[in-house]
């Protein structure tokens, strides 16, 4: 399925020009992914294109059926690990990325925006907005649902029990594995949705530390404290985003209580995840037995990681936090330079004028909007009658 052009232009850009990638780069990137799909199909591709669509490392382990009875029935449990080759998984899933941003850009939010009829600036806060609205339900649903089937949320303590957590499920590496491959995905993003510098950085910022948390998580084998911790902060975002959408949309009566709801959420999140790391990483952590540094068995637990771990997760939320008070005292400073602006309405004690003077005075601006040659007017001597 090729995706349509955005612009209304119909000339063609030359080939392998910016605008013609730009244009076209969904439909490339497909056909790319499309290829390594197509891999999968022959006996001497197979081997090369399975590194790029499915998850490595898979361990099989025999388990007991039913721990608490004495049958001897084992079944087959496939567990994976993390390792270089993830990073060809990565990529894959990274043109998979590209090519649902396009799909849902195409399809949902120019449609939206053609009815809107926005400017610039808030065509591309909207679009970026949508975006990652999309990405935020989505992310925070399928998280749940993993937990729910892990059973994490049955026990807080499920978060540092057994740690190191180096074998996964299926449903929880590809979680991880799509999320790093979605915030990499941001990057050339910039270049295919034409973002202007100003925003630029803005938009890096954020997705770099985002990578820095998921990536640093799943290699560190903190990944049930980190899906945890997404899924509080994803739940303040979308309020975010929610909120600019309903506003640009000129819902006004929905997009306020949006706001005050996300600036409840927002502190609520941060108590949240601040209070979680320092549970599971200084009394979880610091309470189990196999203390020390393996990178065989991929063991971080020694007093130094736990406090690098404590300092960046600490320093990353007083960052987003000053970040959400100077947009709350711009917005408000905002607010109050618009209402200062406005005309102040006339008091019941001001002076009237008379109705015969505002009927002259009317006429004469009629005669001087007409006669001013900024509008158009042209002035003609009066030419006086012969008698």
């Amino acid at each position: 399925m090729a995706i349509r052009r955005r612009g209304g232009t119909t000339k063609n850009p030359p080939i392998l020009s910016h605008e013609f990638i730009i244009q076209n780069h969904a439909d490339i990137v497909s056909c790319l992914a499309m290829l390594i799909l197509v891999g999968l199909m022959f006996q001497v591709t197979s081997p090369l294109s399975s590194v790029f669509v499915t998850m490595q490392y898979n361990i099989t382990t025999n388990v007991s059926a039913d721990p608490e009875s004495d049958s001897e029935e084992v079944e087959e449990v496939t567990s994976y690990s993390h390792g270089p080759k993830d990073i060809c998984s990565v990529f894959f899933y990274l043109l998979i990325a590209v090519v649902l941003h396009a799909v849902v850009q195409e399809y949902v939010l120019d449609k939206l925006n053609r009815k809107l009829h926005l400017s610039k600036t808030k065509h591309s806060k909207f679009n970026e907005s949508g975006q990652l609205l999309a990405f935020y339900i989505f992310s925070i649903a399928w998280a749940v649902d993993i937990m729910m089937k892990e059973g994490f949320l049955n026990n807080l303590s499920h978060l540092w029990d057994g740690y190191p957590h180096t074998l996964l499920s299926f449903r929880l590496k590809f979680y991880f594995v799509t999320q790093i491959a979605y915030w990499l995905h941001s990057f050339p993003e910039l270049y295919f949705q034409k973002i202007k510098r100003e925003e630029m950085g803005d938009r890096i910022k954020f997705a770099a530390f985002y990578l820095a948390f998921i990536v640093s998580a799943y290699v560190i084998n903190l990944t049930r404290l980190a899906i945890l911790c997404l899924v509080l902060h994803y739940l303040a975002e979308m309020t975010f985003h929610l909120a600019r959408i309903l506003y640009f949309s000129d819902y006004l009566d929905y997009s306020k209580p949006c706001f005050k709801l996300w600036f409840v959420t927002f502190l609520a999140a941060r108590v949240c995840i601040v209070s979680l790391t320092i549970l599971t990483v200084w009394f979880g952590l610091g309470r189990l037995p196999n203390q020390g540094f393996d990178l065989a068995t991929g063991n971080f637990n020694t007093a130094f990681f736990r406090i690098v771990i404590l300092a960046a997760v600490c320093l990353f939320q007083a960052w987003v936090l000053f970040d959400f008070l100077t947009f709350q005292l711009r917005r408000r400073t905002e607010q109050l330079a618009s209402q200062a602006g406005q005309p102040k309405k006339k008091g019941p004690h001001s002076t009237p004028t008379s109705p015969k003077k505002d009927r002259t005075r009317k006429e004469e601006g009629k005669v001087s909007n007409h006669d001013s040659p900024q509008n158009g007017g042209v002035r003609t001597r009066s030419k006086s009658k012969k008698k």
